[in-house]
């Protein structure tokens, strides 16, 4: 049985975990909540720890801020994330820092994992779901049905209608896509958003 598991393991796509941790943490008044302490533990050492432990997820790559690269090397081998190929600058935007990120993925990663740093509750069971999901059907995203009454308005800020919560979903972390499939999507996002 344990060699039919090796092999069906092998013949799953590679996929490597993109972590956006550049932010500028303006919302925090400068202090980077991603190395603050929840329960004692730092929030990014969290969500490592579960890409760490996710069977799907074969390497992770960190944008950062380049402030924050000796600690976060630290936190890795404090840690214990051994996945955790690389440390990079991030960019001038999210979408920037993840195509950088995207760029310095291993040349055999067929799947790439977006996946916030600041989101320490994701679980390795929910981040092997996506990437099942995602080898399935070329991306995957989870979602959870939005509780909060949400108002479409005018360009003026009145409200035009309440919208259906029913039908409506937020997106969380990971996002999983096929490799070519999100490095294009991220350099149109770039290149779009240049003067």
């Amino acid at each position: 049985m344990a060699f039919f598991k090796k092999f069906r393991d092998a013949q799953r796509p590679c996929c490597a975990a993109l972590v956006a941790a550049a932010g500028s943490s303006s919302r925090m008044g400068g202090v980077n909540k991603l190395l603050q302490p929840l329960d004692g533990i730092p929030v990014l050492a969290r969500t490592l720890t579960a890409l760490q432990m996710a069977r799907r997820i074969d390497e992770i790559v960190v944008a950062a801020r380049e402030e924050d690269f000796l600690e976060i090397s630290q936190l890795c081998r404090t840690y214990g994330i051994t996945k955790c190929t690389k440390v990079i600058r991030g960019g001038e935007s999210r979408a920037h820092s993840v195509l950088l990120a995207a760029l310095e993925a291993g040349e055999g990663m067929e799947l790439l994992a977006v996946q916030d740093g600041a989101r320490p509750l994701v679980t390795p069971e929910l981040i092997d779901d996506v990437a099942e999901q995602a080898a399935r059907c070329g991306a995957a995203a989870p979602a959870v049905a939005v509780k909060d009454t949400i108002k479409a308005v005018r360009d003026d800020g009145t409200v035009a209608e309440t919208l259906d919560r029913a039908a409506l979903r937020a997106v969380q972390t990971p996002q999983i896509f096929e490799s070519a499939l999100l490095k294009a999507a991220l350099q149109a996002a770039v290149e779009g958003a240049s003067p």
